[in-house]
């Protein structure tokens, strides 16, 4: 037996005396295990716990598969959470973050792994945000097939941590969406976001609590709720909703409004040879991105690159097929309205244009 390590005059030197603390890793996985066991498929095999995940394909289901992966996480909206003390909308917001990137080219969202880091583990903590997550994930209709916790003392301050997820979904080779299969006189079909989602909170956070030093826990009228709540709300997941529709419609593509705004994700997806018209008249941002740019006066500019401006995701589809994606989203409790159309190119885009130089954002919004 090797000798006990200890600090001169001092008492024996272990993990726990550096900070990590191993029996509240264990106590956190057996919190989260009734939530990882809710977020399943009938591929998953076994449960969390193991050394790695397993998820077996039914490969007589798919003639030509193609996995599609993402991987992201929810920045700095993490701050409010830990300021509130309220952790598993963030939770939501990673899966959000992660399968609605997936389902932009059609795959189906199989699997999700989160990885929390933490300063000092806390196994009610973690318990609230891997409650949001398997929530989120039986939202998408995926698996939560584990992830990892890791403590790091002197790396992060008690109470901080942050969060970050991949998941894997499927997708048949000639069923793929992407941006080739778009045309000219197609429509864009806009679907509402629940607010900020998880995009622009360092912009939000300076000028709302910084510049402005409104309290997370006052009321605001336009929101009907705290400034908190209003900055907590999860991020919508569109998962299903999107892949109803590329069942039912003749939908070419769909792009994910996060970063960069609807002009940059919208470029994404647009092939050579065309661009994408967006009419600002069609609908009236959420008060928050108002409150945002008058009490930081936050150019327009500066606001549509950053926040997604009441925009989530973005169908572009056949005209033919508006009326019946309208219906279906309604049905679904879905906030849509044809935002814009696709046309030819007016020109070249010249080398080094920025991002966006393809869509045009025209027009004013109402009462904004």
């Amino acid at each position: 037996m090797p000798p006990t390590t200890t600090g001169s005059d001092g008492p024996d030197v272990s993990y726990a005396s550096a900070g990590v603390d191993i029996e509240a890793g264990e106590r956190a996985v057996d919190a989260l295990r009734p939530f990882a066991e809710k977020a399943s498929r009938p591929e998953v095999m076994g449960g969390i716990g193991g050394f790695a995940g397993l998820f077996a394909l039914k490969m007589g289901r798919y003639t030509e598969p193609v996995l599609a992966a993402s991987t992201d996480g929810v920045g700095t909206k993490i701050a409010i959470a830990q300021a509130l003390d309220k952790h598993d909308a963030v939770g939501l917001d990673l899966v959000a973050m992660v399968v609605d990137d997936l389902v932009v080219c059609g795959a189906e969202p199989l699997f999700l792994q989160d990885y929390i880091a933490v300063g000092k583990l806390v196994p009610e903590q973690i318990a609230a945000i891997v409650a949001g997550v398997a929530d989120g994930c039986q939202q998408a209709g995926c698996a939560l097939l584990g992830g990892e916790t890791a403590e790091h003392p002197g790396l992060m301050e008690d109470g901080a941590y942050d969060l970050s997820a991949t998941g894997v979904g499927i997708v048949e080779a000639d069923a793929m969406l992407r941006p080739d299969r778009v045309r000219p006189g197609d429509v864009l079909l806009a679907m509402g976001s629940s607010g900020l989602h998880s995009n622009g909170y360092s912009l939000a956070r300076h000028v709302l609590l910084d510049i402005a030093r409104m309290p997370l826990a006052g009321h605001v009228e336009e929101f009907g709720q705290t400034l908190g709540e209003e900055l907590l709300v999860p991020t919508r997941i569109y998962a299903r909703d999107c892949l109803a529709l590329a069942a039912e419609t003749g939908v070419r593509t769909f792009s994910h409004i996060t970063g960069g705004g609807l002009a940059r994700n919208l470029e994404r997806v647009l092939p050579t040879g065309l661009e994408a018209v967006v009419e600002r008249g069609t609908w009236t941002p959420a008060p928050v991105f108002k409150l945002i740019a008058s009490r930081g006066r936050v150019e327009r500019a500066e606001m549509e690159k950053t926040f997604n401006m009441g925009v989530g995701m973005v169908a572009v589809l056949p005209a033919d097929d508006v009326d019946r994606a309208l219906a279906m989203l309604t049905a679904r409790h879905v906030p849509a309205w044809v935002l814009g159309e696709v046309q030819r190119a007016s020109g070249e885009v010249p080398a080094g244009a920025p991002a966006g130089a393809r869509v045009h954002m025209r027009g004013e919004h109402p009462r904004f």
